[in-house]
């Protein structure tokens, strides 16, 4: 996933957006402002006002004008969160997170699933090293393509219809993008999860097009399995798995499901990128969502939040700060120095002091 390092300045879009988004990008962007004066990194910072707030002020979304800046000038976007209960049509977040998600054409989203802590893993018996895995979600088809409509709406008679869309184009590059990670990040396994027992035309694609491709990567194991199997295994023996590749609906929910298995939805961190070409802009969030009911207070968990920012360093050509990020939110949480959630007692901006205090001692 990493692009190739050099000299030039990488400009980075930061939108806090919603709920706790706010809080938890201000940690990440005090992490970004100490990589460009401790470590000189060759960043630079465009804050952007975008997001419930901005959308009730004055009924901005997503402007083409900005879209079209930060394809063109931008190498990142860190978003924090999306969604406001003050806008139940989430019209403003629909526009910009699809805006980049399908505009972009970001067609792969990248979710590690790792505990940086025995501490955190849920399961009798099992420690960190048994949760290190990486989803590899198709990003801009499935469910999720926005197909389908309603007839008779608010009557008996109402039919509610969302169309399931799976090319060959896009399938063939999410599960070549699995194998070439698998391949290049020395991971042995790569398993498919679809449900072509059920839906046997959309998935029959999928299960074809993987039966294809592996026979291109004879070094990588390559198994097929239902998502709700998936989930089961996943829960039994985490440690079986290493890269698993499937659809926009079921990456979302497995992710999900994987996120309990590394201290919760405040460690997760994601990546939206174009794996063909990398020096495309690509969109990195924590995938912890808005949360309205924590917001304002200061609970927030910035973890996940400062562990995508190691993911988008990665991507832009530090995998060695990546390393280094991890690495102090590990320390953080074995010294107690995180949120609640994750066995602490710190509120949001101490526990991103405290990453960054172990950043500096690194």
């Amino acid at each position: 996933m990493a692009a190739e390092a050099s000299t030039a300045k990488r400009k980075i879009a930061l939108i806090p957006g919603d709920g706790i988004g706010p809080e938890v990008i201000r940690e990440a962007s005090l992490v970004l402002e100490w990589y460009q004066s401790e470590r000189k990194l060759p960043i630079e910072l465009w804050h952007l006002d975008l997001g419930a707030e901005r959308f009730l002020r004055d009924g901005t979304t997503f402007p083409k004008e900005m879209r079209i800046a930060i394809q063109r000038e931008c190498r990142a976007v860190l978003l924090g969160a999306l969604g406001d209960p003050r806008v139940p049509s989430m019209e403003h977040a629909r526009d910009i997170l699809f805006g980049m998600r399908f505009g972009f054409d970001l067609y792969a989203n990248i979710r590690p699933v790792k505990a940086l802590a025995d501490s955190v893993v849920p399961l009798k018996g099992r420690t960190r090293a048994d949760v290190d895995f990486v989803v590899f979600r198709e990003n801009t088809e499935g469910a999720y393509a926005g197909v389908g409509g309603q007839l008779k709406r608010g009557t008996l008679d109402e039919i509610a219809i969302n169309e399931d869309i799976n090319t060959r184009k896009g399938v063939e590059r999410i599960i070549r993008a699995a194998f070439d990670f698998a391949k290049t990040s020395g991971r042995k396994r790569v398993h498919m999860a679809d449900k072509s027992n059920a839906l046997r035309h959309a998935h029959e694609l999928w299960l074809r097009v993987f039966d294809e491709v592996r026979r291109e990567y004879p070094d990588i194991e390559a198994a097929h399995v239902y998502v709700d199997a998936l989930c089961l295994y996943i829960i039994q023996d985490p440690s079986q798995f290493d890269v698993i590749v499937t659809n926009n609906l079921f990456g979302d929910i497995v992710t999900d499901l994987g996120a309990g298995l590394q201290g919760g939805l405040g460690m997760a961190a994601s990546a939206n990128v174009h794996p063909a070409d990398p020096g495309r802009v690509a969109l990195f969030e924590p995938v912890h969502g808005s949360a309205p009911t924590l917001a304002g207070k200061n609970q927030a968990n910035p973890f996940a939040a400062l562990l995508t920012v190691g993911m988008m360093l990665a991507h832009l050509g530090w995998p060695e700060e990546e390393q280094r990020i991890e690495a102090a939110v590990a320390r953080a949480v074995e010294l107690g120095q995180c949120t609640v959630d994750v066995g602490g007692s710190l509120r949001t901006h101490e526990a991103g002091a405290a990453v960054r205090r172990l950043l500096a001692e690194s």
